[in-house]
């Protein structure tokens, strides 16, 4: 990958990495090839959040349908408020806007409890034709992951809370994305404040109550909170400082360049077998395999090309084209190449054609589940929860 360039107002601005438990940042010291001593380093993009923008970016390419990969899709449509929900609202099941969840969006793709706890014809989806497919899934027969989540496969899955528990079929991951700031100083204490064009003092009270509605406290009276809780009033940011360490968090940090390291590993694709009707074929491995290369390259460019603003105020721009490089045979240099995404699209199609004459096909079409009754339920009372939560009332 291409060093890249922080921006926002420009080369030498602060970026400002993802914070961790305690409000930390992930920063600690690498041999960086060229230097003498070891370098601080910050983590701007974890491996994870790096996964999650391949799938966005598959999911935006096969909603504007440049390409087509198999999904498993919850339809939440018939429960919000434009949908047929006469009968749904009289039980209380209405939901706020979820529209339709697919297996590239949801946290554990393809053994996602949002998936397992759907139905598909009219049975839970672990217990549908469809769903038992997923139970007798492994490195040895990954097919049926082929076939309905490839990307599972890819970005990796652990069936931890299906039928076997703990025993479930697991994938590791074959993808391998970060984003690493190289040579970072962390800045000075964050301090600022966000000020109010009314110039409301904190020393005036007021009185929340129900459905977001207050009124000035009598300043005679006791009780009352400051302006702030209803977003009134100069409010400063507070300081973000480790008492044992004197460390200061929440301030962004300088960076000599950020890198991004993508690999695809040939060698877990090698492990993954594709047998049909229980019958090995030693060529549907190769193509299959072969698809999932191509799938990889497809996401990992998809997301590339879609830009690098990973939250605010950490937007990074490229100092050149995605770059490959093929590591072929021990002790030979590798193969650079490069890719764009209408290429890759490209590829991928040719490779899921190639496995299909070989005689294994993935779903052409979404398979569609229908959420529980109970899962409806559930996601209904959390958002109610969440605006009681918001509004303090009870």
């Amino acid at each position: 990958m291409p060093p890249t360039a922080a921006t926002g107002r420009g080369p030498g601005d602060k970026v400002f990495p993802p914070t961790f438990a305690g409000a930390v940042y992930a920063i600690e010291t690498r041999r960086i090839p060229g230097r003498d001593l070891p370098v601080t380093c910050v983590l701007l993009d974890s491996v994870q959040s790096q996964a999650n923008r391949m799938e966005l970016a598959l999911q935006d390419a096969l909603d504007a349908k440049v390409l087509a990969l198999p999904t498993v899709v919850v339809d939440f449509s018939r429960h919000d408020p434009k949908g047929d929900t006469k009968s749904d609202e009289q039980e209380g099941r209405l939901v706020e806007a979820v529209g339709r969840i697919t297996s590239l969006q949801v946290p554990h793709r393809l053994a996602d409890a949002i998936l397992r706890d759907s139905e598909f014809e009219g049975k839970p989806f672990r217990d549908s034709e469809k769903g038992r497919m997923l139970s007798s899934a492994g490195p040895s027969n990954a097919t049926p992951v082929y076939i309905l989540c490839p990307t599972a496969l890819l970005l990796g899955m652990w069936d931890s809370t299906g039928p076997k528990g703990g025993l479930g079929p697991k994938f590791e991951r074959v993808v391998v994305s970060e984003i690493v700031g190289v040579g970072a100083e962390v800045g000075d204490l964050r301090r600022g404040v966000r000020r109010d064009p009314l110039e409301i003092r904190a020393a005036v009270k007021v009185v929340k109550k129900d459905n977001n509605s207050w009124e000035v406290a009598d300043p005679h009276a006791k009780g009352g909170v400051a302006p702030s809780k209803l977003n009134h009033s100069s409010v400063p940011y507070p300081e973000q400082r480790d008492k044992k360490t004197e460390k200061n968090y929440y301030n962004g940090v300088t960076i000599e360049y950020a890198e991004q390291t993508t690999t695809l590993s040939l060698i877990a694709l090698r492990r993954l077998r594709f047998p049909v009707d229980g019958k090995p074929d030693a060529e549907l491995d190769a193509a299959a395999r072969t698809a999932l290369a191509a799938l990889g390259l497809c996401a990992a460019t998809l997301a590339f090309e879609s830009g690098a603003d990973l939250r605010s105020r950490c937007l990074l721009w490229p100092e050149g084209a995605m770059q490959w490089q093929l590591l072929d045979r021990p002790g030979e240099a590798p193969r650079e190449f490069d890719l764009s995404s209408a290429e890759a699209i490209k590829l991928l199609a040719a490779a899921v054609n190639q496995t299909k004459a070989k005689g294994l096909t993935w779903e052409e079409n979404p398979v569609e589940l229908t959420p529980s009754d109970q899962l409806v339920k559930l996601v209904r009372l959390s958002q109610l929860e969440a605006v009681t939560e918001s509004t303090g009332t009870e």
